[in-house]
């Protein structure tokens, strides 16, 4: 039961990630792609620290470790 429902959920994640990009690439959308928000969050820096970089590794790491490693 609980495994139903959290595929349920991923599922249910995956799709609407899915809508949100196919509506982020109409002509005239204000919703930035993932694209673009990977590239924001990249320049991100405090002083000369790349913060944004080490965050999206991290993020990677964590969902690599978490969905990947078994």
């Amino acid at each position: 039961m609980m495994r139903a429902l959290a595929i349920g959920g991923f599922v249910t994640a995956l799709a609407l990630f899915a809508a949100i990009e196919w509506l982020a690439r109409r002509e005239g959308s204000r919703i930035p792609t993932l694209g673009e928000v990977c590239a924001y969050v990249m320049r991100y820096e405090v002083g000369s620290v790349p913060v944004g970089r080490i965050g999206l590794f991290g993020f990677w790491w964590w969902l690599g470790w978490h969905f990947l490693a078994r």
